[in-house]
């Protein structure tokens, strides 16, 4: 594991590819069905903490409800929600204070499981 100047850390798996953690969790998720990522911020309190480490499965199929790790207009989303489902658009994901971010079809995975201080405070599966 290194450190990078701009903050955060980033796992290398290969000497010559540096993965930020999102570029690591996208990569579990394709290549297991599995990954697991700590939350930061407060956008989806009271049900998932900061600092909470999330446990997410790729899946055949999303719903409405479901917390999600995706990419909305070329930024990862870590832990937002499902609030609407189009044929044409995708999904519409946003916070849990109303916020949206805007419409998807790249969705890598959902939460199943979210741990804060070793306590189960969502479970999903």
């Amino acid at each position: 594991m290194g450190s990078n100047p701009a903050g955060g850390y980033f796992i290398v798996l290969n000497p010559n590819i540096k993965m930020n953690k999102f570029e690591r969790l996208k990569s579990e998720l394709e290549t297991a069905g599995t990954g697991k990522m700590k939350a930061f911020g407060s956008s989806m309190l009271p049900v998932l903490k900061s600092g909470g480490l999330l446990t997410f499965i790729a899946a055949a199929d999303y719903t409405i409800g479901d917390i999600v790790f995706c990419k909305v207009k070329g930024r990862y989303i870590d832990a937002h929600k499902i609030v609407k489902k189009d044929a044409n658009r995708g999904f519409l994901i946003a916070n849990n204070h109303g916020f949206e971010n805007g419409w998807t079809k790249i969705i890598y995975g959902k939460v199943t499981i979210a741990e804060f201080k070793n306590v189960i405070i969502y479970n999903n599966v």
